[in-house]
């Protein structure tokens, strides 16, 4: 199950569950609607036209701006050079549901995140950035105490 719709000025093929970066969207309540469907497959091989009713869903994931793009430019010989730089803004959206001819296609829903909770004492945590690895968590380490001087040495 697929639909193709269009936003800001771009088309997108999406499916339920898909997440897609578009150009920044009104939302309500982080829920976002593309009523420009232009087509939508409900099994392979038949495509509905356009036109027919059909709506797809989404909530907003996150909103953003891209990676700079620099836009140069120059005219050789006559000592002219400009350099610019620019980041777009988007909107990741998370596709829920399609829905067209009453019928219906939803997302599976996301699990929630656990949330850990943090360890007393400073015992060892496994670390995920380093499998194998253990790192103490908040531990205050004493100073290492001072060194002695050396004795002087005696004249003969």
């Amino acid at each position: 199950m697929y639909a193709v719709i269009r936003a800001g000025g771009k088309q997108y093929r999406v499916a339920p569950g898909d997440v897609i970066r578009v150009e920044t969207q009104d939302d309500k309540d982080g829920k976002v609607e593309f009523g420009d469907v232009l087509a939508v497959s409900a099994e392979a091989g038949s495509v509905l036209p356009p036109g027919s009713g059909a709506l797809v869903t989404g909530e907003v994931v996150e909103q953003g701006r891209g990676n700079k793009i620099l836009v140069f430019h120059y005219k050789r010989k006559k000592q002219y050079k400009k350099l610019r730089g620019h980041r777009q803004d988007y909107t990741a959206v998370r596709i829920t549901e399609i829905a067209f001819d009453g019928q219906s296609f939803k997302a599976p829903e996301l699990p929630k995140k656990k949330v850990k909770q943090a360890r007393e004492g400073g015992e060892e945590v496994k670390s995920s950035k380093r499998p194998g690895k253990t790192a103490k968590k908040h531990v205050a380490h004493k100073k290492p105490a001072a060194k002695k001087a050396a004795a002087k040495k005696k004249k003969k």
